[in-house]
């Protein structure tokens, strides 16, 4: 069963149980296993004895659309055909050949389901989208969280500090650490969809050829390749793999490899001592729950080993090892606060409005400081005078990521930059979303506006930056060990 706090009604029409299936409409938890939307779907199309289509759209029309991130998605598409082709499941990938080709699918489809099943993701266009979908549906639509192991609904307040999250954490998650999807939720066995039954639905919107998308030996041609559409053609796809096969391959690498010293190591970029899972949580190719899950098994851990006491301590809770608590840290506090930001402000999360009042006067009162004003120009081409940060840059550009650490020096130089805190942001968001295979995410809008003082303390105060926290390149390079790095991504 789920938690009821993970479900939400959409909307108040009925469920139609003398249609034809249910429907998942896959849009963020992009997964066949370890997901509570796709286990509630299969649990409905069973109790109303139907088959399940499962239909994961992708649309080309969306902000920062690029071959980067559509190539991502589609290799994650291959790996669930291939997991589904021998299933009585129904497996429905779209990809739009161009902008609003996909118009009037999702009602089609609809009007033969007695059920839609969707995601319940609280950022970027999502939200909007699922909304808007099903005021115009005539059946009965549900999203289900399957974001993190606390259900997003459970908070009643917007959280401003990681030590207050932490605290309420303390007190509330063992409650919920019992509850998990289950890791294979198609298992059971479930009706067929008839031959034919969607016939007239895949002659007017054909399902992907995934094969001719990703430029596969022997795929027919005459289909688009990702290289075809109208998406951003000069943001590359990237050596490394999307989808839940390759997602669930650097998870075991880390659990085996690098959990036990990810709390030394995490911050150097020369030891890879980060999870590096961050694209495939984003795109919900792996789950929080299965990561943890993980983690719990390396450690031999029960809850029995909890500390009652509710403090907000970053470590000594769990009652695991350093590098795992430290891990967890990452994974549960400062992944999840980012949704329970996101879900109690849908409407300015994202915007400068948002930051604290004491981070948004002190950079208003420091406002006429001298500063470089570098253009957006210049900072996406990594031409500033840092060494140290035109090679983040240059990472991110290259690798869809930058590491841990210096991810936050990369804000905080933006910042010092820029000709206004405003201008800051929105160079951030635009190189980050543009770039990032973890952009577009509630963790990322965290670490952005952390950048200008959310969740944050005031500090002593400096040029620019007021008592918002500030980073050196000095003092980066004294801390870490780069050489590797640098000559990885210098010029």
């Amino acid at each position: 069963m789920i938690p009821e706090s993970r479900l939400r009604s959409l909307n108040d029409r009925p469920v139609r149980g003398d249609r034809q299936f249910v429907l998942y409409w896959m849009v963020s938890a992009r997964r066949l296993g370890w997901n509570w939307a796709l286990q509630h779907a299969a649990e409905e199309a069973r109790r109303l004895d139907l088959p399940l289509v499962v239909f994961e759209p992708l649309r080309v029309g969306y902000h920062w659309a690029s071959v980067r991130f559509h190539r991502f998605v589609v290799e994650g598409m291959w790996d669930q055909r291939s997991a589904l082709r021998d299933t009585p499941v129904f497996y429905y990938p779209y990809v739009e050949p161009g902008e609003a080709a996909g118009r009037g699918l999702l009602e089609a489809l609809a009007a033969r389901s007695a059920l839609v099943v969707t995601d319940d993701f609280p950022a970027f266009f999502l939200p909007r989208m699922v909304a808007a979908a099903a005021e115009r549906l005539d059946v009965r639509t549900v999203a289900v969280d399957s974001n993190g192991l606390l259900p997003m609904a459970v908070p009643d307040r917007t959280f401003t500090t990681a030590y207050s999250f932490r605290r309420f954490l303390h007190k509330t998650l063992p409650d919920h650490l019992p509850d998990a999807p289950a890791p294979d939720p198609l298992k059971e066995g479930l009706r067929p969809l008839p031959e034919g039954a969607l016939d007239s639905v895949l002659e007017a919107w054909p399902m992907a050829d995934l094969d001719r998308l990703l430029g596969l030996p022997g795929s027919r041609a005459g289909s688009s390749r990702i290289v075809d559409l109208p998406v951003d053609q000069d943001v590359s796809a990237l050596p490394g793999r999307g989808g839940r096969v390759e997602g669930l391959r650097a998870m075991e690498r880390f659990l085996d490899s690098t959990l036990h010293r990810y709390g030394e190591d995490r911050n150097h970029p020369d030891r890879d001592g980060a999870s590096g899972l961050s694209p495939w949580l984003h795109w919900g190719h792996v789950s929080a729950h299965e990561v943890f899950h993980g983690v719990v098994t390396r450690e031999g851990w029960s809850p029995l080993r909890l500390s009652p006491t509710a403090d907000g301590r970053r470590s000594g809770w769990w009652g695991m090892t350093a590098s795992a608590e430290s891990f967890l840290d990452e994974l549960v506090t400062w992944r999840e606060i980012g949704f329970n930001m996101c879900v109690r402000n849908p409407n300015t999360y994202d915007r400068y409005e948002s930051l604290p009042e004491w981070a948004r006067q002190t950079l208003a009162d420091h406002a006429s400081d001298p500063r470089p004003g570098f253009t957006l120009e210049t900072l996406e081409e990594a031409d500033t005078p840092d060494e140290l940060w035109n090679a983040a840059q240059r990472q991110l550009q290259r690798d869809g990521v930058i590491q841990n650490y210096l991810r936050m020096l990369w804000g905080k130089k933006i910042l010092e930059w820029s000709a206004t805190p405003q201008d800051a942001l929105d160079a951030m968001i635009q190189l980050n979303n543009r770039y990032a295979l973890d952009g577009r995410d509630p963790n990322s809008w965290s670490g952005i506006f952390w950048v200008l003082g959310r969740y944050d303390r005031g500090w002593p105060e400096r040029p620019v930056f007021g008592k918002v926290r500030s980073m050196t390149s000095a003092s980066t390079r004294r801390k870490l060990d780069l050489s590797g790095y640098l000559e990885r991504y210098g010029k």
